[in-house]
């Protein structure tokens, strides 16, 4: 069983960065693939980022791949989420989860989601 606590969220103008925290509890955190997803106000749930257990290997949607970076500090239970360049369409509330199966672009193949953080970008 994991449990996930999203944060550092906030509101920042197009071109700024943010650096989101998933903190997990849970003594198998260490051996999940964790991702980021992101849904904005009337859309669906869309994969972000993701990273294998040991970091050896990330995953990224097209849409923010060269400006956001994924990393976890295993020591710490918690994953990162870098993201520079920031525009408007980025806006959304961010959320991590642990992947259980499957695709790791698919939301179905996550479990473990925390309540989220708001990311607001402004033009």
């Amino acid at each position: 069983q994991v449990q996930t606590v999203e944060s550092g969220g906030g509101l920042v103008q197009a071109g700024g960065s943010l650096r989101l925290s998933c903190a997990a509890s849970g003594r198998t955190f260490s051996t999940y693939t964790m991702g980021w997803f992101r849904q904005a106000p009337g859309k669906e749930r869309e994969f972000v980022a993701a990273i294998s257990w040991i970091g050896s290997s990330t995953y990224y949607a097209a849409s923010v791949k060269g400006r956001f970076t994924i990393s976890r500090d295993v020591a710490k239970n918690t994953v990162y989420l870098r993201m520079d360049s920031l525009i408007p369409e980025d806006t959304a509330i961010y959320y991590c989860a642990a992947h259980v199966g499957g695709s790791v672009y698919d939301t179905s193949a996550y479990k473990y989601w925390g309540q989220g953080t708001q990311v607001t970008v402004s033009s």
